[in-house]
């Protein structure tokens, strides 16, 4: 899909030098990623303390089928 953006001239050129990346594209993409997988960790994070477990259940056991 093709996108017209307006980003920031000196955001750009920083994310370019740190992520060692060739174009803007390559850029943009790396930083959609990596906004994508925190905003995942955030969700997950705020299930903490919600969810009930089987007092039961032993991973171990898991770990030994695999």
């Amino acid at each position: 899909m093709a996108t017209n953006l307006q980003i920031d001239d000196r955001l750009i050129v920083k994310a370019l030098k740190l992520g060692r990346h060739k174009t803007k594209k390559a850029a943009v993409t790396q930083a959609l990623k990596e906004y994508i997988q925190r905003m995942e960790q955030i969700k997950v994070l705020s299930l903490f303390g919600k969810i009930d477990y089987d007092p039961k259940y032993d991973y171990k056991v898991q770990r030994k089928k695999a």
